[in-house]
């Protein structure tokens, strides 16, 4: 999959936002970190137990009772809750889940605010955990460790689907898809999935979007407008008449960048000229949702932006 962000581009090492976020850039490492020491203990030996073994009865997340492949009792720890979190199956699983994390995280820090982002992330990590740790016996025959940031990931991915419902994604690099709709289509086919025999976690995968969903709907901060995003999925839109079939390939990277440039080099004498509240940030994050964030006015860009750095 691929993010197509013409709409709302702004060029990297401006302040306010940037294509690597503290937040964002330590999990990546960390994630990494931990898959190659993950790699490391693949050669070893503990006991006569395998490396690998040993990290997944003491870091994955183990099922709270039952007896693992090697014959013992599973060994479900709290702390699992997090560890498991940072761990994954091969490098296709880590590739798939980094990329993800990015894509969709990567604005999605910008706006909230790198604090609020992290726990954002790792609450909805608990989320799946929980999810997958209380459901599975219920809904699979087969139990076993848990280990990936998918679960995370799915709520990172939800929250973006919220706060950019109208952002176009391409699929495979080819296939452009708004992102309420792909979200939607990915939550049904995980619904569906659960009962089916695999090695994917799809009660994990709900279990963080779930979370994520409580999470932005009981924040008393959150800068999006619910009713206004239930309007914005219901409402219909062909390409041909989308922001995307305007703007797809007719724009320059040139072009966006003196655009944006200008307005991130306005004089900050200017910038507090304007008073603005709540209700006026809300109005010009749906009006990013509904005509893009090239729509915005020049004041409007520059409320945004102040708020940005105040959070």
């Amino acid at each position: 999959m691929g993010l197509e962000s013409r709409d709302y581009y702004r060029p990297s090492g401006f302040r306010g936002f940037t294509f690597f976020p503290p937040i964002i850039k330590n999990l990546l490492i960390i994630n990494v970190g931990v898959f190659v020491l993950q790699m490391i203990f693949d050669n070893i030996v503990f006991g006569g137990l395998p490396g690998w073994y040993v990290l997944n009865r003491y870091f994955a997340l183990n099922p709270i009772s039952g007896i693992d492949a090697a014959g013992f009792e599973y060994n479900f720890q709290i702390w699992q809750l997090l560890t498991y979190q940072f761990m994954h199956g091969d490098f296709t699983h880590i590739l798939f889940n980094m990329f993800m994390l990015w894509m969709f995280g990567m604005e999605l820090e910008n706006l909230m605010s790198s604090k609020k982002f992290l726990i954002f992330y790792l609450v909805c990590g608990f989320g799946a955990g929980l999810a997958q740790l209380l459901l599975s016996p219920i809904f699979s025959d087969t139990l076993a460790p848990t280990i990936g940031a998918s679960g995370a990931v799915f709520g990172v991915m939800l929250a973006f689907a919220m706060y950019f419902p109208d952002r176009y994604i391409l699929i495979y690099f080819l296939i452009p898809i708004k992102a309420k709709y792909l979200i939607a289509i990915l939550m049904v086919f995980e619904f569906l999935s659960i009962r089916e025999p695999s090695i994917v976690a799809h009660l994990a995968h709900i279990g963080g979007a779930v979370t994520g969903l409580i999470f932005l709907l009981t924040d008393k901060r959150n800068t999006f407008n619910f009713q206004n995003l239930i309007k914005n999925f219901t409402k219909q839109n062909t390409f041909g008449s989308s922001n995307y079939g305007k703007t797809w390939g007719k724009r320059s990277v040139k072009t966006d960048d003196i655009e944006d440039a200008k307005f991130y080099d306005i004089d900050n004498s200017k910038k507090n000229e304007d008073n603005y509240d709540q209700e006026e940030i809300d109005r010009i994050l749906d009006k990013i949702s509904q005509s893009g964030y090239k729509n915005l006015t020049e004041r409007e860009k520059r409320i945004l932006f102040d708020a940005s750095k105040k959070k």
